[in-house]
């Protein structure tokens, strides 16, 4: 057989192994090859570096397509367009902002071989699109073909208008959560640089939907995960270092309040005039047919402008509009081979949000509050979060911080950093930066959440820490606002005579403490607790003491109207019997990990009562809840030889219809239990349910 017709017979095997979706053993294709383990992840083997990314693309269209077409689309402003009415709100916000040609000047402004990465990852879609069109829900094949663009405009989105200046801030409607560790080598008992990334975010599959992959290439290792449409991974660890984020909630953006005059707007005391423009777009009927509606666009000196419900004009002003690097950073951070490298790529702060927790081998760690901040001559968070006024040049910020001026924790004496979405000040304990010492707009000086403060405890009381207790303390659910009120409460109530007062006790008296399925008086604590601290459990003005900067991690405490506090005990009593038919109700009897035909015991609680295993849980229905928002990538490391990794994806890794992936690691969530991560390729062949050659 000529060498001509031999290969033509091999790309013609490998084009069928690829429609069929590749089974095991099959030769590795001209670009790479995913290995597809017995929990949906992809472990993406690329010849290069671009191969490395198309695989990615692929094995993201085949865990989450219908989910990531549609944010595309949407990225696009063309979400109404292809899928009608209702998304005519997102197209305007994305029109309004520019955000899909500012990707397009974003993505030109690249390095070559950034955009061939780019380009590779959009290319990895259309090949699983055309390899399995019938996979793709119909609505969202009309997206296609995918470019380069498309994923730049996605991740600009996520980042800058769903972080950083959510619409629903702009528009007068109304977070996210996480935790964070990592813990250096004195403070390990093995002497080994621990990790934890933990981040929480809503259940319902949609851009914050997490999925986890491993990606290897020449120089490349990369384990971990990232939110659904991202070509980078996040959260990430190999041999050598890891990272991970946590919602921090850095005011990158700003809301002014216009004041109208003569059709145009009030500014250092005189009338402008509005830059106006005018764009189309085209909205789906119900019989199939286009309209194109005319959407009218103004800006001022500040931004694009937007008029609320209320009535307000309001400009939004987002700062890191002219930093396209964003994604390349955390492509290169994983990619970096010593600390100091690792500092120069975050000096070049494109990443526009985030918490950063490090760690690496070497036995450094760092906790960053990173952000592209704007510079103010004065003024705390409180002004520059809400509506500034925009009628004076003397709030218009022009300048943003430097990496060098950010809060930062670097190998503290403590041993550890952690955050818990909570302000950067006691990302270590001792202290070692202080509120004073930076703008009071950098961040609120508190007060600490109660899951701050377990998590500050849960790290700072043990004098060394071993790899299985880090494991252990992650999955803690204990409550920590019992240890600050339960025993007064107690001792207030003994002296009812009320029954159901009493009745309420000897459940709250024998209860462990703990939301954990079993776990009987939790959801009698619940209730008390939201008439206590509020529906969501932040107020701290019923304590005796209330929260104290001097005392971070140990205030507020203490009731200070212990009779009303038996009062809202015997309501809870009544508000418990009525919701789950007893006092003593097993929390995991209520609280259901339930999806698809998967229906488990549920575990893990609100994260302002305290809880560090945290779980937000619907509103009943049925006499059952079920996850909102939680626990989704978890990840704990050991930087040993070779290295030790666990981890979870809650909800499962593919977001697909009908795939088996969808609710397959509920039994490890109900169980408190973590899969062994497959790191090594001899690991992944070992556990191999499928090969795909690209």
């Amino acid at each position: 057989m000529s060498r001509a017709i031999s290969t033509m017979f091999a790309a013609l095997a490998a084009m069928i192994l690829l429609a069929l979706g590749g089974t095991a053993g099959a030769a590795p294709g001209p670009r790479g090859e995913i290995l597809w383990d017995s929990y949906g992840v992809p472990h993406v083997y690329g010849k290069d570096e671009a191969g490395v990314f198309f695989g990615f693309g692929y094995a993201t269209a085949q865990n989450h397509g219908d989910v990531v077409v549609k944010l595309y689309g949407q990225a696009r402003g063309r979400a109404a367009e292809y899928w009608g009415a209702s998304e005519i709100e997102s197209d305007k916000w994305v029109l309004a902002n520019g955000i899909y040609e500012r990707a397009r000047a974003w993505y030109a402004k690249e390095p070559a071989s950034f955009r061939a990465n780019l380009d590779a990852f959009a290319a990895g879609m259309n090949a699983y699109a055309k390899a399995h069109p019938e996979a793709l829900d119909p609505s969202v094949r009309q997206v296609f073909p995918i470019t380069g663009v498309d994923v730049m405009a996605h991740g600009h989105r996520l980042m800058n208008y769903v972080y950083v200046a959510p619409q629903a801030r702009t528009m007068g409607n109304a977070d996210a959560g996480s935790n964070a560790w990592a813990v250096a080598p004195k403070k390990s008992a093995s002497g080994n640089t621990l990790l934890l990334a933990n981040p929480h975010l809503p259940w319902a599959p949609s851009q914050l939907t997490y999925f986890e992959a491993d990606l290897n290439g020449p120089g490349i290792k990369m384990y971990g995960a990232t939110q659904v449409g991202l070509p980078v991974l996040r959260f990430m660890f190999n041999e050598r270092m890891g990272f991970t984020n946590t919602v921090n909630g850095i005011l990158g953006a700003t809301n002014y309040e216009l004041k109208l005059a003569d059709g145009g707007y009030l500014y250092d005391g005189k009338v402008r005039p509005f830059t106006t423009s005018t764009t189309t777009f085209k909205v789906r009927q119900a019989d199939g047919s286009l309209k194109t509606e005319t959407l009218e666009l103004r800006s001022s000196v500040h931004g694009p402008v937007f008029t609320r419900a209320d009535g307000k004009a309001v400009a939004l002003r987002v700062a890191g509009l002219d930093r396209p690097g964003g994604l390349r950073q955390y492509w290169d951070m994983g990619k970096s081979k010593s600390f100091a490298d690792y500092q120069a790529i975050m000096n070049r702060l494109q990443v526009p949000s985030f918490n950063i927790v490090y760690g690496d081998r070497e036995g450094h760690i760092q906790y960053l509050y990173n952000g592209i901040l704007p510079k103010h001559a004065d003024g705390d968070v409180a002004r520059w979060g809400g509506l500034v006024p925009g009628d004076t040049s003397k709030t218009l910020w022009t300048e943003t911080h430097t990496y060098a001026e950010l809060p930062k924790v670097i190998d503290p004496p403590s041993g550890y950093v952690q955050n818990s979405n909570d302000p950067p000040w006691v990302a270590t304990y001792p202290q070692t930066i202080q509120a004073k010492d930076y703008p009071a707009y950098m961040a609120n000086n508190g007060p600490m959440s109660l899951r701050a403060q377990q998590a500050s405890h849960l790290m700072a009381d043990p004098p060394k820490i071993t790899f299985d207790d880090f494991v252990v303390r992650k999955l803690t659910s204990h409550v920590l606002m019992t240890d600050r009120v339960l025993d007064d409460l107690l001792a207030a109530a003994a002296a009812s005579a009320d029954p159901d007062v009493q009745a309420a006790v000897t459940v709250l008296k024998a209860w462990d403490r703990t939301v954990n399925a079993d776990a009987r008086g939790a959801l009698l604590f619940e209730a008390w607790a939201r008439r206590f601290a509020g529906p969501n459990y932040i107020s701290d003005a019923n304590y005796k003491v209330r929260w104290d900067a001097a005392r971070p991690i140990d205030t507020p405490y203490g009731l200070k109207d212990p009779d009303q506090a038996v009062a809202m005990l015997k309501a809870a009593a009544t508000e418990a019997r009525a919701s789950y038919g007893a006092l003593d109700r097993p929390f995991g009897e209520v609280s259901r990990f339930a999806l698809g035909k998967v229906d488990l015991p549920g575990n893990g609680g609100f994260g302002n009562l305290g809880v560090f295993h945290v779980m937000t849980w619907s509103p009943l229905k049925d006499g059952k809840r079920t996850p909102v928002h939680g626990e989704t990538w978890m990840s704990m490391v050991e930087f040993s030889t070779p290295i030790k990794a666990v981890g979870l994806m809650s909800y499962g890794n593919s977001t697909q219809p009908g795939s088996p992936h969808r609710s397959d690691q509920l039994e490890h969530l109900s169980q408190k239990t973590f899969r062994n991560l497959w790191t090594t390729r001899a690991e992944v062949e070992q556990n191999l349910k499928a090969t795909t050659p690209y």
